[in-house]
């Protein structure tokens, strides 16, 4: 079996992947600190000869004895209340982490793929968002330190790909969902959906007026799949460019629990980006590559998800952080 190696392998996106990796017939290696992962997320997977788990931080040296055919990183806190808790750490799995997992496959003479995102854009002047366009961002703001973190973690990719010759890939994610959520990280569909489920009021942030494009998991794998296996080596956008606003979304949320919340607004995050919609034209020609599960569809599989949780789970303290990013 070719062997792969999967940051982040305990958390959301990771999780996924290792599945996925599995599912293709590859002996995968996770690895994660666990600071934000958890290894329930991969617990089906622990009792498979293919799969083996090393709880180790990507921003230390990392070594794997014997050959790596992939290198797939996706270590990195990816939540405003993770930025605000660990903004050191989260700094260094991109640029020290990213650094080591570079040299890694260079020493492996393995392809590796690093997870960007769509907030190297920033609060974006251009819209929808293109590949092209360099973004707005604040380097000193609140989430400086994971919007410049990734456009590092970008930068040393391609060096090492021009200087060393490195077979690098670069995905940038838009906002993805589905099972295995963290229910209460402060991202905007998980938070919706654990108000919903308290019968808490939900909380729009501004006047609602500022759009996301959500994509299901299921899709996102297919498209990081893809471009892992391409010949493609410049940064591209995965996501679904079917955009709505929030305050759109927070009437679906309402009508998808069919619970009775109102909705409160709030002041806007500092910084927060008043669009977001990918242009997904290269993914589709280079790809051949677009989502095909719609919202309607994929909501409901995760509405279904965070109901099966644990009262413990429904009820964690963490939601309650997400106050202390809007005062920054």
């Amino acid at each position: 079996m070719e062997k792969v190696l999967i940051t982040g392998a305990a958390g959301f996106l990771g999780s996924h992947l290792c599945d996925r990796f599995i599912k293709e017939g590859y002996a995968v290696i996770g690895m994660d600190n666990l600071i934000t992962g958890n290894l329930k997320n991969i617990e089906h997977l622990f009792e498979l000869e293919q799969f083996k788990f090393y709880n180790h931080d990507v921003s230390n040296f990392v070594h794997i004895p014997g050959d790596l055919k992939y290198i797939l990183h996706f270590a990195s806190p990816a939540s405003p209340i993770d930025y605000l808790k660990i903004p050191i750490q989260t700094l260094k799995v991109s640029s020290l982490g990213t650094h080591n997992l570079l040299g890694l496959a260079k020493a492996k003479n393995a392809r590796i793929i690093v997870a960007s995102t769509s907030e190297v854009y920033g609060d974006p002047t251009v819209h929808p968002q293109t590949e092209g366009y360099w973004g707005n961002v604040n380097p000193v703001g609140p989430r400086g330190v994971y919007d410049e973190a990734k456009r590092f973690q970008e930068a040393i990719t391609m060096a090492y790909n021009t200087f060393h010759g490195v077979e690098t890939r670069m995905v940038r994610i838009f906002n993805t969902y589905g099972p295995r959520m963290r229910l209460n990280d402060g991202r905007v569909l998980p938070a919706f959906i654990g108000q919903a489920l308290r019968g808490e009021n939900i909380t729009v942030f501004g006047d609602g007026s500022q759009t996301r494009s959500f994509c299901f998991v299921d899709d996102l794998v297919e498209g990081i799949y893809r471009l892992l296996l391409s010949d493609y080596d410049q940064p591209m956008n995965i996501g679904n460019p079917d955009e709505i606003s929030i305050l759109e979304f927070a009437e679906e949320i309402i009508k998808l629990t069919g619970t009775s919340q109102k909705i409160i607004f709030e002041d806007l995050p500092v910084n927060d980006p008043k669009q977001r919609q990918p242009e997904i034209s290269k993914a589709r020609s280079v790809l051949n590559w677009e989502p095909k599960i719609d919202r309607a569809e994929g909501l409901k599989i995760t509405y279904d998800y965070f109901r099966s949780l644990s009262d413990e789970e429904l009820y964690a303290k963490e939601h309650n952080n997400f106050s202390n990013y809007i005062k920054r």
